[in-house]
This record gives structure tokens, sequence and C-alpha cells, in this order.
């Protein structure tokens, strides 16, 4: 285990909420200030440690994706660029639910409990009931609290949070963080479908052409990750490598060496770019410190991207919106241009341009059964503006497709009028 990996783990250990400084790392484990730095800062990746203002860097809960749309007090002074006064302690606990205080006290105690922020004003009395009932408060306005709410929060760990902003405005921040959270959590990424590393799905750099068949023979594969003793990825080999070599040759000689791999963190989306385009069928996945920690294949990749189109969707990105636009009748695609399409001269905007190619092709592309598409490249020729409360039909005409890859053109016109014209290439996926 490298000096990295043991201060990481070191870190793992320690308690939630534990205050972590280079220093006392490099004292502790007896390493250099600039190898305590470096695994510290991997941590905070990780999700294993978070700064505080005015507080430092701490210990705090690792976060599954499946939590990833929960925000903590800490996030959420970040969003609003507001501050912590008290319950320093309590910020990295996450917040379930949100309440408006712009009600009677009796009526908003019906909608508070624990893991609750409460957006308020300078209403000190509601503040303390409240906080009594293990709620945490957001003072909207630049109010400060009384040193009783103060005292009160710090003893039970429970923040408040100050912002200058009102509390619409606020409200509306937070709002755009959740629905941001929750497009992210939708994106695939590797950690969602990777399958974890063990002995029949890497091979060690020490093993031979008999321990290679053996392994191949139970599992049915051919391409295989190569690690050492530590697991580290040092190269990949398939059975194009194995055709000339000896019983007793060790696989580190024939092997390829500095593979092609992609981390946890990686979308899925960019893996089967990797795929297609290297014409690979497996992609180790590593960590940081390039230890193997599983593997993907063309299939998986595939098939989760197409399970992924056929999800019914929580966040609406800018392509989504896009999409709502455009009506598709057999052979005709047109698209209305309405006021949210269109820039601040009140034409279409040429960012919509391309997300309406990008959301119609995989229409056009179903005419040759293939499965999901991919644009490789997009060169605009001829864009011309279109005003506003107007519309446009997109055609396409095929140019060069083969297995893979396709080419085509790309008109849009508008009153019969060419608006817009450019050329496209695109990776197309099979389905499995």
């Amino acid at each position: 285990m490298t000096k990295h990996e043991q201060i990481l783990k070191h870190i793992e250990s320690l308690a939630i909420g534990s205050k972590i400084s280079v220093r006392k790392i490099a004292k502790d484990l007896t390493v250099s200030e600039g190898t305590a730095y470096r695994a510290i800062k991997d941590a905070g990746q990780l999700g294993l440690v978070t700064t505080i203002d005015r507080v430092g860097t701490v210990r705090i809960e690792k976060r599954n994706r499946d939590e990833i749309d929960n925000l903590t007090f800490n996030e959420i002074a970040n969003i609003i660029e507001g501050q912590i006064i008290a319950g320093k302690n309590g910020v990295n606990k996450t917040v379930s639910n949100f309440a408006i205080g712009a009600m009677e006290l009796k009526d908003i105690l019906r909608y508070i409990g624990p893991q609750t922020l409460l957006i308020i004003g300078n209403r000190e009395q509601v503040q303390l009931e409240v906080m009594k009932r293990g709620t945490a408060i957001l003072i909207t306005g630049g109010f400060y609290p009384s040193k009783e709410v103060i005292k009160y929060a710090d003893e039970h760990d429970l923040p408040i949070l100050s912002s200058s902003y009102d509390t619409f405005l606020v409200a509306n921040i937070i709002n755009r963080a959740m629905f941001n959270q929750k497009i992210r959590k939708e994106i695939l990424v590797v950690e969602d479908i990777v399958k974890p590393i063990n002995e029949l799905s890497v091979l060690m750099n020490s093993m031979t052409l008999q321990d290679y068949k053996q392994i191949a023979n139970e599992t049915g594969h051919t391409r295989f990750p190569v690690v050492n003793n530590d697991y580290k990825l040092v190269g990949i080999v398939t059975s194009r490598e194995m055709i000339n070599m000896n019983e007793n040759d060790l696989i580190e000689d024939v092997m390829t060496k500095n593979p092609i791999s992609v981390k946890l963190s990686n979308t899925v989306a960019s893996c089967a770019h990797l795929l297609i385009w290297e014409g690979i069928e497996l992609l180790p996945v590593t960590d940081n410190n390039k230890k193997a920690v599983g593997v993907i294949n063309r299939q998986d990749v595939l098939k989760s991207m197409q399970l992924l189109g056929r999800q019914p969707q929580i966040g609406e990105t800018i392509n989504d919106q896009i999409a709502k636009h455009i009506t598709i009748n057999h052979d005709s695609i047109q698209t209305d241009v309405s006021p949210l399409l269109t820039n601040h001269y009140g034409t279409l905007s040429k960012a919509v341009f391309v997300g309406i190619i990008e959301e119609t092709l995989r229409h056009e592309m179903r005419k040759y059964k293939k499965g999901n598409v991919m644009i490789e490249s997009l060169n605009i020729i001829y864009l011309k503006t279109v005003p506003i409360e107007t519309g446009i039909d997109v055609e396409y005409e095929m140019l060069d497709v083969g297995r893979y890859f396709a080419k085509l053109e790309v008109t849009m016109f508008c009153q019969n009028e060419k608006v817009a014209n450019a050329s496209v290439i695109c990776q197309m996926f099979e389905g499995y």
C-alpha cells in the first residue's frame, strides 16, 4: 500500500466531524506535507472531507448517488452566498424538507421537523420555537439572530444560516440548485454500471499463457486488464497477443502497456465514444491512484444508454425543453420558434439550432434501423436569423452510412426560405 493510499484509509477511519489538517496528517503518518496535501485533496473529490469557512477541513459522511438530490446545510450556505452563524457541528447533515415561515406560528409547526430548513425573516419567537422541534433556520434579509437563539443552536447542533437576499430570491436559488442536482443524478456514470474486480476479471503480470487459457475458459472472455501485486493497472492483454506466446512466457512480456482506462466519475456516454472510436470491447476502471477497481464492456455501456432513454425524466435539460417544441409527423419535422428558444434579439438562438439537430437526428437514423446516435462533429455552413413566433422545417440528406458512422447534411427552412445548413458526422450504437 502506497503512502497516498495509507492517508486515504486513515482519513476514512476518522470519526465524522473530525478536523483534518495537512500538518497533523503529515506528523501522524510520517509523510511529507506535499503528500498529505495531495491525499486530502483526493479525499475531497471522493466525498470524504469538505472545507467549511472559518472551520477548516472536516471529515464528512460520503453520500451515495441515490442521495445526491439532497443538499447539506453547508452546500445551501454556499449556494445562497450566505454564512453559517451557529450550529456549525451540524452543517454536513442533509436537508430533506424546506418550509417558508410566512404564516402564524401555530400553522408553521405543521410543516416542520428534523432535517427541515425553515426560511424566515427576523421573527425571534418563531426562530426559537421551531428550533426546539429540531428544525434549522435560514434567516433572510441580512438579519441577525439573538444570543439566546445562537446559544440554543450551538448546544443542539442545529445550523443557523443567514443571507442578505430576500425570501423569494433565496427560495428560487435553492429550487434551481435542487433541480440541477436531480439532472446530475440522471446522468449515468461508470460507477452506476461497473463490474467490481475479482480474481477472474483481471490477470496478474506474473501469470503465464497457461493461466490465461484457464481463466479465459472459465469466463469465456478473451480480453483482460493486467495488474501488479498492488492491483495497479499496468497493461491489457487479448487473444491476439497470445498467438505467438510460449506456455511459460510471462504475460507482462506481451501485454499492451499504458492501456486506455476510465474512472468511476466518467460518464457512460464518454465511454461509449471511446469503445466505438477505438474499436475495443472492454475498458478497465481505475481509481485516482491507477488501482484497478472494475471493468465495463461495450454491451453493458450500450444497454445502459438505451435503458436511460426509456426512463421518465425528473429534471428537464435544455434539450428536453427544445424537444417540447418539435413536432414529427412521418417524414416531416417542424419546430415552433417560441420565446423560450430565442435570444435577446428575439431571433432563434444559435444553441437552439444545434439542439434541434441533436433531437431530430435520432428520428432520422431510425429509418436505417440504427440504435442510439451521438454527434461526432458538426459544421455549420450557413445560418440566418429566424424571427419569433414562426416555424422551421428540418430536412436531412444522407451522404454516407456505415456500420458505426454516418454523414448527413441538414437543411432548415422558414417560410420556404433556407435559414440554416450544416454537415453532421455521427456515431451509431447498434442495439443489443
